[in-house]
């Protein structure tokens, strides 16, 4: 598969923020469910985490392409009929449209193979309770695992996973697909079976074959990235290399994909046949850091020279840039990068710290003037009523004056 085309690094980051949707302005007025089956053409899926130091994952990739949206968008396309999102396992835990149930019909009959410990040992061990609680859901319907507790002892060897048989149970349940997550309740799951909870044209379509479904899943990622090593291909949906590279070749055979080298780049890289190399970026916005555009931390740094790390569990002395940190994107480059948190207690998105990015040329007066007005944004969203200038950053200044100012 020798490659015939060499592209910039340039290049490939235009290539790769088309692909993301990020080459056309945010939609004016009202935003609607057609605004976000736009946003999921180009990013398949929408990662899940109960990180809430902002906002919850899910919702911020939606805001980075569409601006100010209601969150309603996204719950009712996920957990209201007609549903046309589903959680499970793509890129992590995920959102995901509802016409690609079929295609992950063979990882929840693999179960065995991607589900961790706990979840497998009840399996194995206590298959009586396991039904138990398949039951109880098909006989009263949906409820999470707080509902359906029993006495079971907890393990607290693990702070976050100290999860009772039950939930280990519905996890399982779950993981193979006998039953799917029908709302939230707050943040936590509510079961129920899942004919009851994916559309029947989606339930009733035949499961597609591995490989196909792998064949696929890979062409998604690729349109998805635009342009992309083998290893940045098969991350998107987490496939395993053997799958991935044998789906990969079929792909390039096929014409969907076609190797190319990028500048800079280590590994051979494979480009989608619809990408496009646009001559503006409009963007100006803050990106989560489980944004499909980043959320790869090597091919973030191949593209922008970005070295970018979630600092949460770092001990608060060693943190470099900050506990939840944002990277700011203007027009095709990662300009700057704030620490927030939304204090809705005191109605403020607070930025404790902000860093600019020297390699980017324009001053920090400009680039603290675009984030002043994307932070506005920001906070109008969250429905928070101003933005706390940070304390600390080489951007700190010149951020204060230009919130200042706005």
């Amino acid at each position: 598969m020798a490659s015939s085309r060499t592209l910039s690094n340039d290049q490939a980051r235009r290539i790769a923020l088309a692909a993301q949707g990020f080459d056309t302005p945010r939609p004016a007025g009202k935003r609607d469910a057609r605004h976000l089956r736009r946003v999921l053409a180009h990013t398949q899926l929408l990662q899940i985490d109960s990180v809430y130091v902002l906002e919850r994952a899910h919702y911020v990739p939606v805001f980075s392409r569409l601006g100010a949206y209601p969150h309603r968008l996204v719950d009712d396309a996920a957990y209201r009929a007609p549903r046309r999102m589903f959680e499970y396992w793509g890129h992590a835990a995920s959102l995901l449209p509802v016409k690609l149930f079929p295609l992950f019909r063979w990882r929840m009959a693999e179960a065995e193979s991607h589900a961790w410990g706990g979840m497998k040992q009840i399996a194995r061990e206590r298959p009586d309770f396991v039904e138990t609680v398949y039951r109880m859901l098909a006989e009263n319907g949906p409820a999470s695992a707080r509902h359906l507790e029993d006495d079971a002892p907890r393990s607290r060897d693990h702070w976050g996973w100290n999860w009772s048989d039950t939930k280990q149970a519905l996890e399982w349940l779950f993981r193979c697909g006998r039953i799917s997550v029908s709302g939230r309740s707050g943040f936590e799951r509510v079961y129920d079976l899942t004919e009851r909870v994916i559309p029947e044209q989606w339930w009733r379509a035949p499961a597609v074959e591995r490989g196909e479904a792998h064949r696929l899943l890979m062409a998604r990622a690729a349109a998805s990235m635009g342009v992309a090593t083998e290893v940045d291909l098969r991350d998107y949906f987490r496939l395993a290399p053997g799958e991935a590279r044998t789906a990969l070749r079929e792909l390039v055979e096929e014409g969907v994909v076609t190797p190319v080298e990028v500048a800079g780049w280590p590994k051979p890289a494979y480009l989608h046949r619809d990408a496009r190399i646009p001559r503006r970026l409009p963007a100006r916005t803050l990106l989560s850091p489980f944004d499909p555009l980043v959320w790869y931390r090597e091919r973030t740094e191949r593209l922008w020279d970005f070295h970018y790390r979630i600092e949460i569990y770092v001990p608060a002395a060693k943190r470099v840039h900050g506990y939840y940190v944002l990277p700011f994107l203007w027009g095709e480059h990662l300009a700057a990068r704030v620490d927030l948190k939304a204090d809705r207690a005191a109605g403020v998105l607070r930025v404790p710290a902000a860093w600019r990015e020297e390699r980017f040329g324009a001053s920090g007066d400009e680039i603290a003037t675009a984030l002043a007005a994307e932070l506005s944004t920001m906070a109008e969203w969250l429905g928070l009523s101003s933005v706390a200038p940070p304390s600390r950053g080489d951007l700190a200044g010149e951020l204060t004056a230009a919130l200042a100012a706005t």
